[in-house]
């Protein structure tokens, strides 16, 4: 898909980039708990919510900032990093819609761009290439969300850091929702042009 990294990849499993991830994918049934507790009759535990997905954001940094510090790029690595960020941002779609925070239409807007990108890792698979590498615009798009649920989840509330946090919330979420779609615009048109090149080899043979 892109252009790969020069630097070389390693088989190796338990090294400290891979465990933050790890971590971060631990961490996502808890965050999701954490948010739809007052739904079933729990405490509000917002900030503690807030809490988790501070620790993923900051830990999504550190992993691939020490993987390549560390010459620590790993297959596993290249495949939970992705993982993690749709898991989160899958997970605070359900739990913010659920909470009524954020519209259906919008979750329904990031859903269908996640639907787009299973299709064309299902069609490179079926002409043998592997998943698509995150891009910069992708991670772009991921850290424009990141720190948009946040915000909206904290805007579940009254005063003026509320009303604030609605503010740039909604400001982040959507830069975030027009990159995460023009991400998986570019992921078709790269997927195309392999598949097409695919064909064209195959005719020349």
């Amino acid at each position: 898909m892109e252009v790969q990294e020069t630097r070389v990849q390693t088989d190796r499993v338990l090294t400290i980039p891979n465990m933050l991830s790890m971590a971060r994918l631990v961490g996502v049934p808890l965050f999701l708990w954490l948010i739809l507790r007052p739904e079933f009759g729990g405490p509000k535990s917002d900030g503690w919510a807030l809490l988790v997905l501070a620790f993923s954001g900051v830990s999504d940094y550190l992993d691939g900032k020490l993987a390549r510090r560390w010459n620590q790029v790993s297959s596993l690595g290249r495949l939970l990093d992705p993982a993690a960020d749709r898991l989160y941002i899958l997970s605070t779609l359900v739990g913010l819609t659920w909470r009524e925070i954020l519209p259906l239409w919008l979750t329904a807007i990031l859903l269908a761009r996640e639907l787009v990108l299973l299709v064309m890792v299902g069609i490179l698979r079926r002409h043998g290439y592997p998943p698509p590498q995150v891009n910069f615009l992708g991670k772009a798009a991921t850290f424009n969300l990141m720190y948009a649920f946040p915000l909206l989840l904290l805007s579940d509330g009254t005063g003026w850091i509320s009303s604030l946090a609605a503010i740039f919330g909604w400001a982040f979420a959507g830069w975030g929702t027009t990159l995460y779609w023009w991400a998986g615009v570019l992921y078709v048109v790269q997927v195309r042009r392999l598949v097409r090149a695919d064909a064209v080899a195959d005719r020349a043979r």
